[in-house]
């Protein structure tokens, strides 16, 4: 690995991410098990309970807990800049997005106003400490990396994201759902996916392909210019969508266009890597890719279908695209958070990061996914597939638990044991700085 340019002594204390990490496939799990439990007409419509419980035990108790995990490990590691009290943050702000994440999902399939009201409270508290603590955190860094950059967009994103969401649940709570909450919703989707999640993902790339795959760096055009030019389409699409609705699908094509040539680069940066050992987060970044094209055009042709496939395109860039990144970063992140932690408090005889999560699971784990992912699009068509690929979804987020357990699991018992130097000797205390 290339740990060029990190600030490694900056790292936060290993639980302020890892709870994160851990809990994410808890809701994925969920997730399949509500999937299992609707049927696919209730599931073709994107603005259905079952399709609205779905998409934010995906969305919220999966995605976002990885990404802010991620922001809270890699913030200071690749920009230098320490989270304010990022333990004590953290843990507040997992229990709250805990806590609303599973009153919005109990709230809304029982129609309870006070179990809503809960979530309001717990996920917009609980966001809002996440996004000021990382933004001020942002706003201390000196060199603004094309990652720190893109970080600090992506947070921008979120910080709206969430104030719609804020606002589509207050439309659930005072029982009025309008054609604004539809709109409201439209721009929720879209921001959340490609502002929030797409460029959080094309800013660490930049930095995490080269370090974990020892792939070609990215070009300057990719790392200065792309990122504002899908602001750009996305504010465009906006505007667009709100005012001049038969053009959005220019603003469209023009959003789609940059995340085609991210998948592309991926692909080609995979391909020429000096190391070209494959392992399970390959695959997992080569499907994204594949799913991300298929999704980015399926998202711009659904226009001339009259936006009947809203469901499958979501599927294919948040299912196919999101969802496989965000796997293939936690069967990395997690074993080098535990290597790296254990190797700076003294420990040499802990297994290598290679050996921490087992590679035969891992693989089932994949396959299972993947499964699942082309099953429940092809159920839309045939019905009587859903259960069978709901199981093949619930199982990889069963192992998925297991492999991201497992390393942690090592931590744990190696801490119970005496360390075979003692670093003592290397830590500057503060009462001497």
């Amino acid at each position: 690995m290339d740990f060029n340019g990190l600030s490694i002594d900056q790292a936060p204390p290993i639980s302020a991410p890892l709870r994160f990490f851990l809990t994410a496939p808890v809701f994925g799990l969920i997730a399949g098990i509500l999937i299992l439990f609707t049927d696919v007409n209730s599931l073709q419509s994107r603005f259905s309970i079952e399709s609205i419980l779905i998409a934010h035990a995906i969305t919220i108790g999966f995605f976002s807990f990885v990404m802010l995990g991620a922001l809270t490990q890699m913030l200071p590691v690749l920009a230098g800049a320490k989270i304010p009290k990022v333990e004590l943050v953290a843990k507040i702000s997992h229990f709250l997005l805990v806590f609303g994440t599973l009153c919005l999902l109990s709230g809304l399939y029982t129609g309870n106003t006070l179990l809503t009201t809960f979530a309001f409270v717990g996920l917009g508290c609980g966001f809002l400490m996440m996004i000021i603590a990382i933004a001020y955190g942002i706003m201390k860094v000196k060199n603004f990396t094309p990652t720190v950059k893109a970080m600090a967009t992506s947070l921008i994103f979120a910080f709206f994201v969430l104030l719609m969401g804020l606002v589509l649940l207050y439309s659930h709570i005072a029982k009025d759902i309008s054609e604004f909450h539809l709109i409201i919703s439209n721009i929720h989707s879209v921001w959340g996916i490609f502002g929030f999640a797409g460029i959080l993902i094309i800013g660490v790339s930049f930095q995490v392909l080269p370090m974990f795959y020892v792939a070609p760096r990215f070009k300057q055009f990719c790392k200065q210019k792309v990122m504002w030019l899908i602001v750009f389409g996305l504010l465009l699409w906006l505007v667009s969508n709100i005012f001049y609705d038969a053009f959005a699908v220019i603003a469209k094509l023009w959003v789609a266009l940059f995340f085609l040539a991210f998948a592309t680069t991926v692909w080609k940066k995979l391909d020429a890597r000096r190391r070209p050992i494959s392992d399970v987060t390959v695959w997992y970044w080569r499907s994204s890719s594949v799913f991300l094209a298929m999704g980015t055009i399926m998202w711009v042709a659904d226009e001339y279908f009259g936006n009947n496939y809203t469901v499958l395109v979501a599927l294919f860039i948040g299912g196919g695209f999101i969802f496989s990144i965000m796997i293939g970063m936690l069967y990395k992140i997690i074993p080098f958070l535990v290597w790296f932690h254990l190797n700076g408090s003294g420990y040499m005889s802990i297994p290598t990061m290679n050996e921490m999560i087992n590679k035969k699971l891992s693989y089932a784990q994949f396959i299972f996914f993947i499964v699942a992912l082309i099953g429940l699009s092809l159920s839309f068509f045939i019905p009587a597939l859903l259960e069978i690929f709901a199981f093949s979804f619930i199982l990889s987020m069963i192992i998925l638990q297991y492999n991201v357990a497992a390393p942690v699991l090592i931590y744990v018992k190696i801490k119970k044991m005496k360390p075979d130097f003692d670093m003592s000797a290397f830590t500057i205390h503060e009462g001497n700085k």
